[in-house]
């Protein structure tokens, strides 16, 4: 069970010493553009790019999966990591299927019944997380993932980090 730290701050600007990994979550149908993804692109163009590459393979975005973007050099003596957890099935906007039968619905009231956020992903992703950290000799930093677009509640979100993580995490909230 990890300790959860809370700081204020941004999660792109990680404190400490030692090797970190930012986490956050993304979407399985390739959207990248809103949220905490505008931060981590505006400091680092490659998370963006290798997320957007997995539309190009066969597998695509798979629920659960881990994408582990090394955002530092490799000589340098910290490593820092951005890890794209795949645990949010759509996006809120997106339209619901023509044969969902939820015609007088719209896509946020649907949302607000089943948001996108996939908790048990979250737990497969986080348990991958916790492997790659333990293995690196890493700390795991991150805003209030999992809260924002993809609708999942705080207080479930930290129940599974308190559950899968091993190492010390630190969640950031904006100043």
């Amino acid at each position: 069970m990890s300790k959860i730290t809370f700081l204020k701050g941004d999660a792109t600007y990680p404190v400490g010493k030692g090797n970190k990994i930012i986490v956050h979550v993304c979407n399985d149908v390739g959207a990248w553009g809103a949220g905490f993804v505008l931060a981590i692109s505006k400091r680092w163009e490659k998370p963006e790019a290798m997320y957007r590459s997995l539309k190009h393979l066969r597998t695509g975005y798979v629920l659960g999966d881990v994408q582990d973007v090394f955002v530092t050099d490799e000589d340098d003596k910290e490593q820092i990591i951005v890890a794209n957890m795949i645990a949010q099935h759509g996006i809120i906007g997106e339209r619901p299927p023509l044969n969902s039968n939820v015609h007088s619905l719209t896509w946020q009231a649907i949302a607000a019944v089943e948001p996108p956020i996939r908790y048990d992903s979250v737990r497969k992703c986080l348990t991958k997380v916790n492997n790659t950290a333990k293995m690196m000799n890493a700390s795991i930093h991150a805003p209030r993932f999992g809260t924002g677009l993809a609708g999942g509640t705080w207080e479930e979100i930290a129940k599974i980090i308190k559950e899968t993580i091993t190492v010390d995490v630190y969640i950031y909230d904006l100043k």
